[in-house]
């Protein structure tokens, strides 16, 4: 594959084209400075005016989401998987109805395997800008994006409206629902009472890794982050791995599904047959199937990246161990 083809295929940090009007509470008091992207796949955005970087389908979608300080992001359930790394700033993550059943604070490099069937949100609590980059599960992101009743409630006070057909309307713009779409219903007593409300201890035993402890790790060998023989023990229709000067290899190899590299810390080679770059923290780089390549540190100092490829399970989370 030629350098030009493969060039196609990496989304740089600098050149994200963020989107601030993705999702219902974009003009909330508190959440109105988010920025949300779309890496890969079609992402899971209730505004057309989400930019996609790249359209391949790879059985889960990559995104990000970059928040000043204070800025949090609403309680919100997903019908698949939903996997954060923290790239850049310190960052709260919270879950239940009001945000209120537990939380936990990530820093740099910490990744956190969400559970599906909860409500969860999260707000950057560092002192800068933060980035946080996302894994969902399946191509088409589980179909979109389940609200807790009151952020509909909060969001209607500033003008959005979300439609059952899942798009968002602005009155602010002048717009309003078309004839023959109702306003997205908010789910009922009975159907919030079938949304899962794990313990903290549950949730950051089964389902948070440390930066710190996968480097410890990668001593030893390859670390399997997420799967069904990783440190978290989980089948959401893609792996992810962990990597480090310690564990990479210059032996090329190829995966029989798409795979993606995200650098957390350093900078990477990646080499294959027909060409090579360099990826820095942030960078996005989709590897097609059965290509042949390597990634390596290309400097000195610290280096970690994370590395997903799509799986045949279903996507969604399926079991825990």
């Amino acid at each position: 594959m030629t350098p030009q083809d493969m060039n196609a295929r990496i989304v740089r940090y600098g050149e994200l084209q963020p989107c601030k009007t993705a999702f219902i509470d974009a003009h909330t008091p508190g959440s109105n400075q988010k920025e949300n992207f779309t890496i890969i796949g079609g992402g899971v955005s209730e505004s057309p005016d989400q930019h996609v970087h790249i359209t391949i389908p790879h059985g889960f979608n990559i995104g990000a989401a970059g928040q000043p300080p204070k800025c949090r992001n609403s309680m919100h359930n997903h019908r698949t998987a939903e996997v954060f790394f923290i790239l850049s700033g310190r960052w709260r993550f919270f879950w239940g109805e009001k945000g209120d059943a537990g939380e936990v604070i990530l820093e740099e490099g910490d990744i956190f395997n969400i559970p599906t069937n909860i409500f969860r949100g999260f707000e950057n609590i560092g002192t800068d800008y933060g980035m946080i980059m996302a894994i969902l599960g399946g191509d088409d992101a589980g179909g979109g994006v389940i609200w807790a009743p009151h952020v509909i409630e909060d969001a209607k006070d500033h003008g959005l409206i979300l439609g059952e057909n899942g798009k968002l309307y602005d009155s602010k713009k002048g717009e309003s629902l078309p004839e023959g779409v109702n306003p997205m219903p908010l789910l009922t007593k009975e159907e919030l009472a079938k949304v899962d409300c794990p313990t903290t201890s549950d949730v950051i035993g089964g389902y948070v890794r440390r930066y710190l402890d996968m480097v410890a790790l990668a001593n030893d060998g390859a670390v399997k982050v997420i799967g069904e023989t990783g440190i978290i023990r989980d089948k959401p229709g893609f792996e992810v791995d962990f990597l480090t000067r310690a564990n990479a290899t210059e032996e090329k190899h190829a995966h029989d599904k798409p795979s993606v590299l995200m650098p957390v810390k350093g900078h990477w080679r990646v080499d294959w047959e027909g060409g090579s770059a360099i990826l820095a923290p942030g960078d996005t780089m989709s590897v097609p199937e059965n290509l042949a390549h390597s990634a390596v540190p290309s400097m000195t100092g610290e280096a970690a990246m994370y590395q997903v490829i799509a799986t045949d399970d279903p996507a969604g989370q399926t079991w825990q161990g």
